[in-house]
Protein backbone atom coordinates (compact mmCIF):
# COMPACT_ATOMS: atom_id res chain seq x y z
CA UNK A 1 0.00 0.00 0.00
CA UNK A 2 1.38 3.40 -0.89
CA UNK A 3 1.99 5.90 1.86
CA UNK A 4 -0.35 8.60 0.67
CA UNK A 5 -1.87 10.82 3.28
CA UNK A 6 -5.27 9.28 2.61
CA UNK A 7 -3.85 5.82 3.37
CA UNK A 8 -2.84 6.66 6.94
CA UNK A 9 -5.09 7.53 9.84
CA UNK A 10 -4.12 9.94 12.57
CA UNK A 11 -2.29 8.23 15.44
CA UNK A 12 -4.22 8.21 18.69
CA UNK A 13 -2.12 9.72 21.46
CA UNK A 14 -3.10 9.53 25.09
CA UNK A 15 -1.76 12.15 27.48
CA UNK A 16 -1.41 10.87 31.03
CA UNK A 17 0.13 11.68 34.38
CA UNK A 18 -0.41 12.59 38.01
CA UNK A 19 -2.98 15.09 39.23
CA UNK A 20 -2.01 18.71 38.49
CA UNK A 21 1.14 17.88 36.57
CA UNK A 22 -0.13 19.94 33.62
CA UNK A 23 -1.66 17.52 31.10
CA UNK A 24 -4.57 19.66 29.98
CA UNK A 25 -2.52 22.84 30.26
CA UNK A 26 -0.06 21.50 27.68
CA UNK A 27 -2.92 20.92 25.24
CA UNK A 28 -4.49 24.25 26.08
CA UNK A 29 -1.25 25.95 25.15
CA UNK A 30 -1.61 24.55 21.65
CA UNK A 31 -5.38 24.76 21.30
CA UNK A 32 -5.77 28.16 22.87
CA UNK A 33 -8.74 26.83 24.84
CA UNK A 34 -9.49 26.80 28.54
CA UNK A 35 -10.92 23.34 29.06
CA UNK A 36 -9.09 22.83 32.34
CA UNK A 37 -10.89 25.65 34.14
CA UNK A 38 -14.22 23.94 33.63
CA UNK A 39 -13.19 20.58 35.08
CA UNK A 40 -14.12 19.32 38.55
CA UNK A 41 -11.34 20.21 40.96
CA UNK A 42 -9.17 21.31 38.03
CA UNK A 43 -8.84 17.66 36.99
CA UNK A 44 -10.01 16.17 33.70
CA UNK A 45 -12.54 13.59 34.80
CA UNK A 46 -13.67 12.32 31.43
CA UNK A 47 -11.76 11.53 28.32
CA UNK A 48 -11.68 14.40 25.85
CA UNK A 49 -10.40 14.28 22.29
CA UNK A 50 -8.80 16.92 20.11
CA UNK A 51 -7.59 16.61 16.53
CA UNK A 52 -4.35 18.40 15.66
CA UNK A 53 -4.00 18.73 11.85
CA UNK A 54 -0.51 18.32 10.41
CA UNK A 55 -0.65 21.94 9.23
CA UNK A 56 -1.02 23.08 12.84
CA UNK A 57 1.74 20.78 14.02
CA UNK A 58 4.07 22.18 11.37
CA UNK A 59 3.09 25.70 12.36
CA UNK A 60 3.87 25.05 16.04
CA UNK A 61 7.11 23.16 15.44
CA UNK A 62 8.46 25.52 12.78
CA UNK A 63 11.73 24.27 11.32
CA UNK A 64 12.18 21.54 13.94
CA UNK A 65 10.33 18.93 11.86
CA UNK A 66 12.72 19.54 8.98
CA UNK A 67 15.64 18.46 11.17
CA UNK A 68 14.18 14.94 11.35
CA UNK A 69 14.49 14.54 7.57
CA UNK A 70 11.29 12.53 7.46
CA UNK A 71 8.55 12.72 4.84
CA UNK A 72 5.38 13.30 6.84
CA UNK A 73 2.27 11.63 5.44
CA UNK A 74 0.21 11.58 8.63
CA UNK A 75 -2.98 13.68 8.53
CA UNK A 76 -2.31 14.86 12.06
CA UNK A 77 -2.68 13.64 15.65
CA UNK A 78 -5.79 12.73 17.63
CA UNK A 79 -4.94 13.41 21.26
CA UNK A 80 -7.03 11.98 24.07
CA UNK A 81 -6.72 14.04 27.23
CA UNK A 82 -7.21 11.68 30.15
CA UNK A 83 -7.75 12.26 33.85
CA UNK A 84 -4.69 11.94 36.06
CA UNK A 85 -5.70 8.51 37.18
CA UNK A 86 -3.98 5.67 35.37
CA UNK A 87 -7.01 3.68 34.33
CA UNK A 88 -8.50 6.33 32.08
CA UNK A 89 -6.15 5.38 29.30
CA UNK A 90 -8.43 2.40 28.95
CA UNK A 91 -10.98 3.31 26.35
CA UNK A 92 -12.74 0.00 25.96
CA UNK A 93 -11.54 -1.80 22.86
CA UNK A 94 -12.45 -5.36 23.68
CA UNK A 95 -9.61 -5.71 26.17
CA UNK A 96 -6.98 -3.51 24.50
CA UNK A 97 -6.07 0.14 24.65
CA UNK A 98 -6.94 2.28 21.64
CA UNK A 99 -3.85 4.41 22.21
CA UNK A 100 -1.08 4.11 19.62
CA UNK A 101 1.37 6.25 21.60
CA UNK A 102 1.30 8.22 24.86
CA UNK A 103 2.75 11.27 26.58
CA UNK A 104 3.46 10.77 30.28
CA UNK A 105 3.54 14.21 31.92
CA UNK A 106 5.85 14.54 34.94
CA UNK A 107 6.12 17.71 37.02
CA UNK A 108 9.87 18.30 36.92
CA UNK A 109 9.69 19.74 40.46
CA UNK A 110 7.79 16.79 41.96
CA UNK A 111 9.10 13.88 39.94
CA UNK A 112 7.22 10.59 39.90
CA UNK A 113 4.03 10.53 41.98
CA UNK A 114 1.48 7.74 42.65
CA UNK A 115 -0.57 8.25 39.47
CA UNK A 116 2.67 8.62 37.48
CA UNK A 117 3.65 5.09 38.51
CA UNK A 118 0.18 3.77 37.86
CA UNK A 119 0.19 5.34 34.39
CA UNK A 120 3.61 3.85 33.68
CA UNK A 121 2.49 0.39 34.75
CA UNK A 122 -0.59 0.57 32.56
CA UNK A 123 1.43 1.72 29.55
CA UNK A 124 3.78 -1.20 30.07
CA UNK A 125 0.93 -3.66 30.48
CA UNK A 126 -0.71 -2.41 27.28
CA UNK A 127 2.65 -2.18 25.46
CA UNK A 128 1.99 1.42 24.47
CA UNK A 129 5.13 3.36 23.42
CA UNK A 130 5.48 6.67 25.24
CA UNK A 131 7.60 9.74 25.82
CA UNK A 132 8.02 11.92 28.89
CA UNK A 133 7.06 15.59 29.08
CA UNK A 134 9.12 16.93 32.01
CA UNK A 135 6.75 19.83 32.60
CA UNK A 136 6.81 23.07 34.61
CA UNK A 137 10.44 23.99 33.96
CA UNK A 138 9.36 27.61 34.48
CA UNK A 139 9.06 26.82 38.21
CA UNK A 140 12.78 26.22 38.57
CA UNK A 141 14.26 28.87 40.83
CA UNK A 142 15.84 31.59 38.70
CA UNK A 143 14.51 30.24 35.38
CA UNK A 144 14.28 33.02 32.78
CA UNK A 145 11.27 32.29 30.57
CA UNK A 146 11.40 32.63 26.79
CA UNK A 147 7.83 32.59 25.49
CA UNK A 148 7.13 29.77 22.98
CA UNK A 149 10.84 29.07 22.54
CA UNK A 150 12.24 25.66 21.68
CA UNK A 151 13.68 23.96 24.71
CA UNK A 152 17.32 24.06 23.64
CA UNK A 153 17.15 27.72 22.64
CA UNK A 154 15.74 28.62 26.04
CA UNK A 155 18.01 26.22 27.96
CA UNK A 156 21.13 27.74 26.43
CA UNK A 157 20.08 31.18 27.71
CA UNK A 158 19.90 30.01 31.35
CA UNK A 159 22.82 30.39 33.74
CA UNK A 160 24.93 27.37 34.59
CA UNK A 161 23.31 26.87 38.01
CA UNK A 162 19.84 26.57 36.47
CA UNK A 163 21.09 24.22 33.76
CA UNK A 164 22.67 21.98 36.38
CA UNK A 165 19.51 21.99 38.50
CA UNK A 166 17.33 20.93 35.55
CA UNK A 167 19.79 18.25 34.45
CA UNK A 168 19.84 16.78 37.95
CA UNK A 169 16.04 16.62 38.01
CA UNK A 170 16.00 14.93 34.62
CA UNK A 171 18.62 12.44 35.89
CA UNK A 172 16.29 11.67 38.79
CA UNK A 173 13.48 10.89 36.34
CA UNK A 174 15.90 8.74 34.33
CA UNK A 175 16.88 6.91 37.51
CA UNK A 176 13.28 6.16 38.45
CA UNK A 177 12.60 4.85 34.95
CA UNK A 178 15.77 2.74 35.09
CA UNK A 179 14.46 0.99 38.20
CA UNK A 180 11.48 -0.06 36.08
CA UNK A 181 13.77 -1.35 33.29
CA UNK A 182 13.21 1.65 30.99
CA UNK A 183 16.26 3.35 29.52
CA UNK A 184 15.63 7.09 29.13
CA UNK A 185 17.49 10.21 28.11
CA UNK A 186 16.87 13.84 27.28
CA UNK A 187 15.54 13.80 23.73
CA UNK A 188 18.37 15.78 22.13
CA UNK A 189 20.93 13.24 23.37
CA UNK A 190 19.18 10.15 21.97
CA UNK A 191 20.59 8.38 18.92
CA UNK A 192 18.19 5.41 18.86
CA UNK A 193 14.60 6.20 19.86
CA UNK A 194 13.69 2.50 19.78
CA UNK A 195 15.94 1.86 22.79
CA UNK A 196 15.39 5.01 24.86
CA UNK A 197 12.37 6.82 26.26
CA UNK A 198 12.62 10.45 25.20
CA UNK A 199 12.37 13.11 27.94
CA UNK A 200 11.30 16.54 26.65
CA UNK A 201 11.45 19.43 29.15
CA UNK A 202 8.39 21.70 28.72
CA UNK A 203 6.43 24.54 30.21
CA UNK A 204 2.72 24.72 29.56
CA UNK A 205 2.74 28.19 31.10
CA UNK A 206 5.35 29.77 28.80
CA UNK A 207 5.13 27.43 25.82
CA UNK A 208 8.80 26.48 26.08
CA UNK A 209 9.51 23.00 24.72
CA UNK A 210 6.02 22.58 23.22
CA UNK A 211 7.44 22.59 19.69
CA UNK A 212 10.04 19.99 20.71
CA UNK A 213 7.34 17.80 22.25
CA UNK A 214 5.19 17.86 19.12
CA UNK A 215 8.23 17.27 16.91
CA UNK A 216 9.29 14.12 18.78
CA UNK A 217 5.73 12.84 19.10
CA UNK A 218 4.94 13.31 15.41
CA UNK A 219 8.32 11.99 14.31
CA UNK A 220 8.01 8.81 16.37
CA UNK A 221 4.46 8.21 15.11
CA UNK A 222 5.45 8.72 11.48
CA UNK A 223 8.64 6.68 11.72
CA UNK A 224 7.58 3.69 13.82
CA UNK A 225 3.77 3.39 13.80
CA UNK A 226 2.94 3.30 10.10
CA UNK A 227 2.06 -0.39 10.14
CA UNK A 228 -0.66 0.30 12.72
CA UNK A 229 -1.99 3.40 11.00
CA UNK A 230 -3.25 2.18 7.64
CA UNK A 231 -6.92 3.07 7.40
CA UNK A 232 -9.26 0.12 7.35
CA UNK A 233 -11.93 0.41 4.68
CA UNK A 234 -14.20 -1.79 6.79
CA UNK A 235 -16.99 -0.81 9.20
CA UNK A 236 -16.12 1.55 12.03
CA UNK A 237 -15.34 0.51 15.58
CA UNK A 238 -15.19 3.03 18.40
CA UNK A 239 -15.71 3.78 22.07
CA UNK A 240 -18.30 6.12 23.56
CA UNK A 241 -16.83 8.99 25.53
CA UNK A 242 -20.03 10.61 26.71
CA UNK A 243 -23.79 10.45 26.25
CA UNK A 244 -25.46 13.86 26.11
CA UNK A 245 -28.47 15.70 24.75
CA UNK A 246 -28.01 18.17 21.90
CA UNK A 247 -30.72 20.70 20.94
CA UNK A 248 -32.48 19.54 17.80
CA UNK A 249 -30.78 16.16 17.82
CA UNK A 250 -31.87 14.60 21.08
CA UNK A 251 -29.51 12.15 22.78
CA UNK A 252 -26.13 11.86 21.06
CA UNK A 253 -22.94 9.92 21.74
CA UNK A 254 -19.48 11.48 21.68
CA UNK A 255 -17.29 8.74 20.24
CA UNK A 256 -13.69 7.94 19.38
CA UNK A 257 -13.57 6.05 16.07
CA UNK A 258 -10.34 4.08 16.10
CA UNK A 259 -10.89 1.71 13.21
CA UNK A 260 -12.73 1.78 9.87
CA UNK A 261 -15.28 4.24 8.51
CA UNK A 262 -18.76 5.42 9.46
CA UNK A 263 -21.31 7.33 7.38
CA UNK A 264 -24.85 8.63 7.64
CA UNK A 265 -27.41 5.85 7.39
CA UNK A 266 -25.08 3.16 8.73
CA UNK A 267 -26.52 0.61 11.16
CA UNK A 268 -24.69 0.66 14.49
CA UNK A 269 -24.78 -1.35 17.69
CA UNK A 270 -23.83 -0.38 21.22
CA UNK A 271 -25.29 -1.44 24.57
CA UNK A 272 -26.90 -0.15 27.74
CA UNK A 273 -25.67 -0.45 31.33
CA UNK A 274 -27.15 -3.94 31.64
CA UNK A 275 -25.39 -5.19 28.53
CA UNK A 276 -28.52 -5.20 26.42
CA UNK A 277 -27.87 -4.33 22.75
CA UNK A 278 -28.97 -0.97 21.34
CA UNK A 279 -29.40 -1.23 17.57
CA UNK A 280 -30.04 1.94 15.60
CA UNK A 281 -29.14 3.94 12.46
CA UNK A 282 -26.89 6.97 12.17
CA UNK A 283 -28.95 10.09 11.56
CA UNK A 284 -26.19 12.68 11.90
CA UNK A 285 -22.39 12.84 12.15
CA UNK A 286 -21.03 16.00 13.76
CA UNK A 287 -17.33 16.72 13.81
CA UNK A 288 -15.82 19.45 15.99
CA UNK A 289 -13.68 22.03 14.21
CA UNK A 290 -9.93 21.27 14.31
CA UNK A 291 -8.31 22.13 17.67
CA UNK A 292 -11.70 22.15 19.35
CA UNK A 293 -12.91 19.46 21.70
CA UNK A 294 -15.85 17.11 21.60
CA UNK A 295 -16.51 17.83 25.28
CA UNK A 296 -16.56 21.57 25.05
CA UNK A 297 -16.36 23.00 21.53
CA UNK A 298 -16.08 26.76 21.21
CA UNK A 299 -17.69 26.75 17.78
CA UNK A 300 -20.49 24.80 16.12
CA UNK A 301 -19.88 21.31 14.82
CA UNK A 302 -19.34 20.52 11.17
CA UNK A 303 -21.96 18.15 9.76
CA UNK A 304 -20.28 15.43 7.70
CA UNK A 305 -21.58 12.53 5.62
CA UNK A 306 -18.70 10.17 6.35
CA UNK A 307 -15.65 10.01 8.57
CA UNK A 308 -12.74 7.61 8.90
CA UNK A 309 -10.52 6.63 11.80
CA UNK A 310 -9.01 8.07 13.83
CA UNK A 311 -11.53 10.71 14.78
CA UNK A 312 -13.59 12.14 17.56
CA UNK A 313 -17.18 12.37 16.36
CA UNK A 314 -20.64 13.11 17.73
CA UNK A 315 -23.21 10.59 16.52
CA UNK A 316 -26.91 11.40 16.40
CA UNK A 317 -29.28 8.43 16.17
CA UNK A 318 -32.63 7.24 17.59
CA UNK A 319 -32.91 5.14 20.76
CA UNK A 320 -29.64 6.23 22.37
CA UNK A 321 -31.29 7.28 25.65
CA UNK A 322 -29.86 4.29 27.54
CA UNK A 323 -26.44 4.26 25.88
CA UNK A 324 -23.58 4.32 28.36
CA UNK A 325 -20.21 6.05 28.34
CA UNK A 326 -17.33 3.62 27.91
CA UNK A 327 -19.30 1.17 25.79
CA UNK A 328 -18.06 0.07 22.40
CA UNK A 329 -19.95 1.14 19.29
CA UNK A 330 -19.67 -0.65 15.95
CA UNK A 331 -21.07 -0.38 12.46
CA UNK A 332 -22.49 -3.70 11.25
CA UNK A 333 -23.18 -4.76 7.70
CA UNK A 334 -25.40 -7.85 7.91
CA UNK A 335 -27.10 -10.19 10.38
CA UNK A 336 -24.10 -12.48 10.71
CA UNK A 337 -21.88 -9.51 11.55
CA UNK A 338 -24.49 -8.28 14.03
CA UNK A 339 -24.65 -11.63 15.83
CA UNK A 340 -20.87 -11.76 16.21
CA UNK A 341 -20.88 -8.24 17.67
CA UNK A 342 -23.62 -9.17 20.16
CA UNK A 343 -21.49 -12.11 21.32
CA UNK A 344 -18.49 -9.79 21.78
CA UNK A 345 -20.65 -7.33 23.72
CA UNK A 346 -21.77 -10.00 26.17
CA UNK A 347 -18.17 -10.95 26.82
CA UNK A 348 -17.08 -7.32 27.18
CA UNK A 349 -19.85 -6.29 29.55
CA UNK A 350 -19.36 -9.34 31.77
CA UNK A 351 -15.87 -8.09 32.60
CA UNK A 352 -17.17 -4.75 33.91
CA UNK A 353 -20.74 -5.11 35.17
CA UNK A 354 -20.72 -7.22 38.32
CA UNK A 355 -23.67 -8.81 40.08
CA UNK A 356 -22.97 -11.54 42.65
CA UNK A 357 -24.35 -13.02 45.83
CA UNK A 358 -21.09 -12.64 47.72
CA UNK A 359 -20.63 -10.16 50.51
CA UNK A 360 -18.90 -7.09 49.12
CA UNK A 361 -19.17 -3.36 48.60
CA UNK A 362 -21.57 -1.72 46.14
CA UNK A 363 -19.95 0.39 43.42
CA UNK A 364 -21.72 2.92 41.18
CA UNK A 365 -20.14 5.16 38.55
CA UNK A 366 -21.26 7.50 35.82
CA UNK A 367 -19.49 5.66 32.98
CA UNK A 368 -18.08 2.25 32.19
CA UNK A 369 -14.57 3.67 31.97
CA UNK A 370 -14.88 5.11 35.46
CA UNK A 371 -16.38 1.87 36.73
CA UNK A 372 -13.57 -0.16 35.24
CA UNK A 373 -10.95 2.17 36.70
CA UNK A 374 -12.25 1.84 40.26
CA UNK A 375 -12.85 -1.89 39.86
CA UNK A 376 -9.20 -2.36 39.00
CA UNK A 377 -8.10 -0.47 42.09
CA UNK A 378 -10.45 -2.35 44.39
CA UNK A 379 -9.48 -5.74 42.99
CA UNK A 380 -5.78 -4.92 43.33
CA UNK A 381 -6.46 -4.28 47.00
CA UNK A 382 -8.48 -7.53 47.28
CA UNK A 383 -11.67 -5.67 48.20
CA UNK A 384 -14.72 -7.88 47.49
CA UNK A 385 -17.44 -6.40 45.25
CA UNK A 386 -21.05 -7.48 45.39
CA UNK A 387 -22.36 -5.32 42.57
CA UNK A 388 -20.81 -2.78 40.20
CA UNK A 389 -22.83 -0.80 37.69
CA UNK A 390 -23.37 2.63 36.18
CA UNK A 391 -26.03 5.12 37.23
CA UNK A 392 -27.21 6.93 40.35
CA UNK A 393 -27.42 5.10 43.69
CA UNK A 394 -30.84 3.41 43.89
CA UNK A 395 -32.85 1.83 46.68
CA UNK A 396 -31.92 -1.60 45.27
CA UNK A 397 -28.25 -0.72 45.76
CA UNK A 398 -28.93 0.12 49.40
CA UNK A 399 -30.78 -3.17 49.90
CA UNK A 400 -27.82 -5.05 48.42
CA UNK A 401 -25.49 -3.13 50.75
CA UNK A 402 -27.72 -4.15 53.66
CA UNK A 403 -27.25 -7.82 52.76
CA UNK A 404 -23.48 -7.32 52.68
CA UNK A 405 -23.64 -5.50 56.02
CA UNK A 406 -25.32 -8.50 57.65
CA UNK A 407 -22.59 -10.79 56.34
CA UNK A 408 -19.62 -8.50 57.00
CA UNK A 409 -19.78 -4.98 58.49
CA UNK A 410 -16.72 -3.94 56.46
CA UNK A 411 -18.62 -4.53 53.22
CA UNK A 412 -21.82 -2.66 54.06
CA UNK A 413 -20.93 0.48 52.11
CA UNK A 414 -21.70 2.14 48.76
CA UNK A 415 -19.10 3.97 46.69
CA UNK A 416 -20.30 6.40 44.02
CA UNK A 417 -18.13 8.14 41.43
CA UNK A 418 -19.68 11.24 39.86
CA UNK A 419 -23.23 10.02 40.51
CA UNK A 420 -26.20 11.15 42.59
CA UNK A 421 -28.36 9.41 45.16
CA UNK A 422 -32.07 8.94 44.62
CA UNK A 423 -34.23 10.27 47.50
CA UNK A 424 -35.71 6.86 48.38
CA UNK A 425 -32.21 5.38 48.37
CA UNK A 426 -30.93 7.99 50.83
CA UNK A 427 -33.92 7.39 53.10
CA UNK A 428 -33.30 3.64 53.12
CA UNK A 429 -29.57 4.13 53.69
CA UNK A 430 -30.28 6.34 56.72
CA UNK A 431 -32.64 3.71 58.10
CA UNK A 432 -30.18 0.84 57.67
CA UNK A 433 -27.08 2.81 58.62
CA UNK A 434 -25.42 2.29 55.22
CA UNK A 435 -22.69 4.85 54.46
CA UNK A 436 -22.75 6.28 50.93
CA UNK A 437 -19.44 7.80 49.84
CA UNK A 438 -19.52 10.08 46.80
CA UNK A 439 -16.69 11.86 45.02
CA UNK A 440 -15.96 13.11 41.53
CA UNK A 441 -12.25 12.44 41.78
CA UNK A 442 -11.40 8.75 41.71
CA UNK A 443 -8.33 8.55 43.89
CA UNK A 444 -10.07 10.59 46.59
CA UNK A 445 -13.05 8.24 46.52
CA UNK A 446 -10.74 5.27 47.08
CA UNK A 447 -8.90 7.18 49.83
CA UNK A 448 -12.25 7.98 51.50
CA UNK A 449 -13.10 4.29 51.49
CA UNK A 450 -9.70 3.33 52.89
CA UNK A 451 -10.09 5.89 55.70
CA UNK A 452 -13.61 4.66 56.47
CA UNK A 453 -12.45 1.06 56.51
CA UNK A 454 -9.63 1.83 58.97
CA UNK A 455 -12.04 3.65 61.29
CA UNK A 456 -14.60 0.85 60.98
CA UNK A 457 -12.00 -1.82 61.70
CA UNK A 458 -10.92 0.09 64.80
CA UNK A 459 -14.53 0.42 65.96
CA UNK A 460 -15.24 -3.26 65.38
CA UNK A 461 -12.02 -4.24 67.13
CA UNK A 462 -12.93 -2.19 70.19
CA UNK A 463 -16.47 -3.61 70.23
CA UNK A 464 -15.12 -7.13 69.81
CA UNK A 465 -12.61 -6.73 72.59
CA UNK A 466 -15.34 -5.48 74.91
CA UNK A 467 -17.50 -8.49 74.10
CA UNK A 468 -14.73 -11.09 74.41
CA UNK A 469 -14.29 -12.90 77.71
CA UNK A 470 -10.61 -13.51 78.40
CA UNK A 471 -9.39 -16.61 80.22
CA UNK A 472 -8.62 -15.99 83.88
CA UNK A 473 -7.61 -17.89 87.01
CA UNK A 474 -7.50 -16.63 90.63
CA UNK A 475 -6.80 -17.92 94.14
CA UNK A 476 -8.78 -16.78 97.19
CA UNK A 477 -6.18 -15.48 99.64
CA UNK A 478 -6.51 -16.79 103.24
CA UNK A 479 -7.23 -14.13 105.85
CA UNK A 480 -8.69 -11.70 103.31
CA UNK A 481 -12.42 -12.38 103.56
CA UNK A 482 -14.00 -8.96 104.05
CA UNK A 483 -17.66 -9.97 103.62
CA UNK A 484 -19.15 -13.44 103.24
CA UNK A 485 -22.14 -12.54 100.97
CA UNK A 486 -24.49 -9.93 99.39
CA UNK A 487 -21.99 -9.53 97.79
CA UNK A 488 -19.03 -11.49 99.06
CA UNK A 489 -15.82 -9.46 99.19
CA UNK A 490 -12.51 -11.29 99.21
CA UNK A 491 -8.86 -10.71 98.43
CA UNK A 492 -7.52 -12.73 95.50
CA UNK A 493 -4.27 -13.32 93.64
CA UNK A 494 -4.52 -13.48 89.84
CA UNK A 495 -2.68 -16.66 88.87
CA UNK A 496 -3.09 -16.22 85.09
CA UNK A 497 -4.97 -14.35 82.40
CA UNK A 498 -7.28 -11.58 83.60
CA UNK A 499 -10.54 -10.94 85.45
CA UNK A 500 -13.09 -8.18 84.81
CA UNK A 501 -16.45 -7.11 86.24
CA UNK A 502 -19.37 -9.23 84.91
CA UNK A 503 -17.12 -12.29 84.48
CA UNK A 504 -18.62 -15.52 85.84
CA UNK A 505 -16.51 -17.76 88.09
CA UNK A 506 -16.50 -21.51 88.73
CA UNK A 507 -14.50 -23.58 91.19
CA UNK A 508 -11.52 -25.30 89.55
CA UNK A 509 -11.77 -28.42 91.74
CA UNK A 510 -15.26 -29.49 90.66
CA UNK A 511 -16.69 -26.91 88.23
CA UNK A 512 -19.24 -25.65 90.76
CA UNK A 513 -20.71 -22.23 89.88
CA UNK A 514 -19.51 -19.50 92.21
CA UNK A 515 -21.08 -16.25 90.99
CA UNK A 516 -20.47 -13.06 89.03
CA UNK A 517 -17.72 -10.50 89.67
CA UNK A 518 -19.39 -7.20 90.53
CA UNK A 519 -16.33 -5.02 90.98
CA UNK A 520 -12.54 -4.97 91.43
CA UNK A 521 -10.55 -2.72 93.74
CA UNK A 522 -6.82 -2.12 93.98
CA UNK A 523 -5.69 -0.08 97.00
CA UNK A 524 -9.21 1.22 97.48
CA UNK A 525 -9.61 2.33 93.81
CA UNK A 526 -12.05 0.71 91.39
CA UNK A 527 -10.22 -0.78 88.39
CA UNK A 528 -11.62 -2.23 85.13
CA UNK A 529 -9.55 -5.41 85.28
CA UNK A 530 -6.77 -7.29 87.06
CA UNK A 531 -4.07 -9.35 85.37
CA UNK A 532 -1.58 -12.08 86.26
CA UNK A 533 0.50 -11.35 89.36
CA UNK A 534 -1.82 -8.69 90.81
CA UNK A 535 -3.47 -8.98 94.24
CA UNK A 536 -6.82 -7.22 94.42
CA UNK A 537 -10.13 -7.27 96.28
CA UNK A 538 -13.18 -8.46 94.32
CA UNK A 539 -16.88 -8.48 95.09
CA UNK A 540 -18.88 -11.51 93.93
CA UNK A 541 -22.67 -11.70 93.86
CA UNK A 542 -24.68 -14.89 94.16
CA UNK A 543 -22.41 -16.72 96.63
CA UNK A 544 -21.48 -17.18 100.26
CA UNK A 545 -17.93 -17.64 101.49
CA UNK A 546 -17.65 -20.93 103.42
CA UNK A 547 -20.55 -22.48 101.56
CA UNK A 548 -19.99 -21.75 97.84
CA UNK A 549 -16.23 -21.54 98.03
CA UNK A 550 -13.51 -21.29 100.68
CA UNK A 551 -10.22 -19.58 101.33
CA UNK A 552 -7.37 -21.03 99.23
CA UNK A 553 -9.84 -22.19 96.55
CA UNK A 554 -8.80 -21.66 92.93
CA UNK A 555 -11.51 -20.11 90.77
CA UNK A 556 -11.60 -20.00 86.95
CA UNK A 557 -13.42 -17.62 84.61
CA UNK A 558 -16.45 -19.37 83.16
CA UNK A 559 -17.73 -18.90 79.59
CA UNK A 560 -20.10 -20.41 77.07
CA UNK A 561 -18.99 -23.14 74.72
CA UNK A 562 -19.43 -20.71 71.80
CA UNK A 563 -17.11 -18.18 73.41
CA UNK A 564 -14.61 -20.93 74.17
CA UNK A 565 -14.54 -22.06 70.54
CA UNK A 566 -14.24 -18.47 69.33
CA UNK A 567 -11.17 -17.94 71.50
CA UNK A 568 -9.63 -21.21 70.33
CA UNK A 569 -10.15 -20.40 66.63
CA UNK A 570 -10.47 -16.71 65.73
CA UNK A 571 -8.30 -15.46 68.61
CA UNK A 572 -5.80 -18.29 68.87
CA UNK A 573 -2.97 -16.11 67.54
CA UNK A 574 -3.72 -13.36 70.06
CA UNK A 575 -3.76 -15.56 73.17
CA UNK A 576 -0.48 -16.18 75.04
CA UNK A 577 0.32 -19.80 75.91
CA UNK A 578 -0.54 -19.20 79.57
CA UNK A 579 -4.13 -18.24 78.65
CA UNK A 580 -4.42 -21.19 76.28
CA UNK A 581 -3.47 -23.42 79.23
CA UNK A 582 -6.30 -21.92 81.29
CA UNK A 583 -8.71 -22.66 78.43
CA UNK A 584 -7.49 -26.26 78.34
CA UNK A 585 -8.08 -26.50 82.09
CA UNK A 586 -11.59 -25.06 81.70
CA UNK A 587 -12.37 -27.61 78.97
CA UNK A 588 -11.28 -30.51 81.20
CA UNK A 589 -13.45 -29.23 84.03
CA UNK A 590 -16.48 -28.92 81.71
CA UNK A 591 -15.98 -32.38 80.21
CA UNK A 592 -16.43 -33.99 83.59
CA UNK A 593 -20.16 -33.39 83.13
CA UNK A 594 -20.34 -32.80 79.32
CA UNK A 595 -17.87 -35.12 77.54
CA UNK A 596 -18.17 -33.37 74.15
CA UNK A 597 -17.87 -29.81 75.48
CA UNK A 598 -15.47 -27.68 73.45
CA UNK A 599 -15.38 -29.80 70.27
Amino acid sequence: MSEKEDDLRAPICTIMGHIDHGKTSLLDRIRGTAVQKREAGGITQHIGASFFPMETIKEVTGKLLDTLKIKFTLPGLLIIDTPGHESFINLRARGASVADIAILVIDVMDGFMPQSWESLNLLRARKVPFLIAANKIDRLGGWKPNENSTFLASFNKQNEFIQTDLNERIYEIMGELSKEKFQAERYDRIKDFTKNVAIIPTSAKTGEGIADLLMILTGLAQQYLQEKLHVSKGPAIGSILEVKEEPGLGITIDTIIYEGRIKKGDSIITYDKNGEPIITKVRALLSPKPLDEIRDPREKFNSVDEIKAAAGIKIGAPNLDNAVAGASVSVFTDEEHLNSLIAEIKKEISEIIISTDISGIILKADALGSLEAILRLLKENKIPIRTANVGDVSKRDVVDAGVSLEQDPLNGVILGFNVGVRPDAQEEADRLGIPIMLNNIIYRLVEDFDDWKLDKEKQLREEREKAIIRPGKIKVMPGFVFRINKPAVVGVEVLGGQICPKYLLIRASDGRKVGEIVGIQDRGENVPKATKGEEVAISIKGCTVGRTFNENDVLIVDMSETMFNTLRTKFKDELPDSQKEILDELREIKRKTKPLWGF
